[in-house]
């Protein structure tokens, strides 16, 4: 498939490779590191990585109604650095984030500074290299980098949502929102557990992308815990400060705490389960650290003491809490990444990875 002589966007003239990187600096195309210049050429392979025409269309944002076409999308890959074969996780990414339920409006332009993590399952993440083990939120990797670099210059140069023109109004921000793409450990993956994307429908042996409106992760170690129930309730000490009836919150499980959850043959709905029953605290406990419980209490008056001994669950149910196994081995350093709203306006999406 050749589209080169049917891309329609401006082109520029410029005379060297320097000047092109400058130029998108000052122009506000890049997210603030030199970029690769999409060239023609470059477009027109990472179009034919995933057999895509130019002016095929991957999503449109339901709130703005943005388009984001196959070429849009190309341009910013290359710049991100992406190879053409990268294209196809690409494509589903946009094909998740403009889903109306992932919310993405909402989440560019919250001052709760989410980012959109990308976790890649079934084959085409080893086809690709996208690490899965050490240092997996880390860099050197150039898969993991480049596609989730993609979908934040698609979002900042296709959507138009960039703190330089003031409609990302983050607080703080957090480096995720550069780039944020790993692949599920599946090499590791408790033996009664599935890997994610099948838990969420994708056939066995296909491969998808699950996005994730993601906050800050918090990373802790527990290296004395060796039962289900211990490693969690270290977890349930990370969900308490997130409020109750949590909707949706990934829970990032490293192989060291996988090889626990194996040993005990723990299904993966058993985490959420065991995390909804007994991650809980009374009304009052809630109320007492700021965070509404949903009961219902007068203005400068005393919660009636029946409703301030109830308990209330960190989970709104036990398909809340969603296990992801990531990592390398030699550390028991899991953590809890809590998504926008806590899941209560945007939700996590999944979709199928379509090879060209």
């Amino acid at each position: 498939m050749t589209n080169t002589t049917r891309l329609i966007s401006d082109s520029l003239e410029l005379p060297g490779a320097l000047e092109a990187i400058e130029t998108y600096f000052e122009n506000g195309w890049s997210d603030g590191l030199p970029v690769v210049p999409p060239t023609a050429e470059a477009v027109t392979a990472m179009l034919d990585g995933a057999n895509l025409a130019p002016d095929a269309i991957l999503g449109i944002e339901p709130v703005k109604g943005a388009v984001i076409t196959a070429e849009k999308a190309a341009i910013n890959a290359v710049m991100a650095g992406c190879k053409p074969e990268y294209m196809p996780v690409v494509a589903a990414a946009i094909d998740a984030i403009t889903q109306p339920e992932f919310n993405l409006h909402g989440i560019t332009v919250s001052t709760m500074g989410a980012a959109i993590m990308l976790v890649v399952n079934g084959p085409i993440a080893d086809e690709l290299g996208i690490n899965s083990k050490t240092s997996a939120f880390g860099p050197g990797h150039r898969a993991n980098a480049t596609i989730g670099r993609a979908i934040r210059l698609i979002v900042q140069n296709v959507l138009g949502t960039n703190s330089n023109d003031g409609l990302d109004k983050a607080t703080l921000g957090h480096p995720g929102k550069y780039s944020w793409c790993v692949a599920e450990n599946e090499d590791v993956l408790p033996s009664k557990w599935e890997p994610m994307h099948v838990t969420r429908g994708v056939e066995e042996g296909e491969s998808a992308v699950t996005v994730f409106p993601g906050l800050s992760a918090t990373q802790f170690g527990e290296h004395e815990a060796n039962t289900p129930e211990s490693i969690l309730d270290a977890y349930a000490q990370r969900l308490y400060p997130l409020g109750p009836n949590v909707s949706e919150v990934a829970i990032i499980v490293c192989p060291e705490h996988a090889a626990y959850f194996d040993n005990a043959r723990w299904k993966k709905e058993q985490i959420g389960r065991y995390l909804f029953e007994n991650a809980r605290k009374t009304v009052s406990e809630w109320t007492a650290m700021g965070l509404p419980s949903g009961a219902q209490q007068e203005q400068n008056t005393k919660l009636d003491p029946a409703e301030s001994d109830r308990l209330v669950s960190v989970l709104a149910s036990p398909e809340s809490a969603i296990p992801i196994v990531v990592g390398g081995s030699g550390g028991a350093w899991s953590a809890v990444i809590p998504t926008w709203s806590n899941g209560a306006r945007a939700k996590i999406v999944t979709r199928p990875v379509k090879k060209s």
